[in-house]
């Protein structure tokens, strides 16, 4: 399953925003349990560790068994965001 995160909006930027992403995408995408879940940053103009670090928090949390991809980004905010929670775990 492939996560389109601009139609969370373009600017990913609080952690309460991500805790609703999730939960929107959860009642929505998540009908049965993927195997894998590729995350694609196209078209994301800002994207902050908090926002990032909630929806996968929750999505780990609830779908441990669920492996989780990113998918290559030339933005930086995506790559510091990533690089910051990547640490962190």
């Amino acid at each position: 399953m492939i996560i389109k995160l601009y139609k969370f909006g373009d600017l990913l930027i609080s952690r309460p925003a991500g805790r609703e992403a999730y939960l929107s995408a959860k009642a929505y995408l998540f009908t049965k349990t993927p195997q894998i879940i590729e995350f694609d940053f196209e078209q994301v103009k800002v994207l902050t560790p908090s926002w990032i670090d909630e929806f996968i928090t929750l999505l780990k949390k609830e779908y441990p068994q669920v492996k989780i991809e990113f998918h290559k980004s030339n933005n930086p905010t995506v790559i510091s965001s990533l690089k910051v929670i990547s640490s962190s775990s």
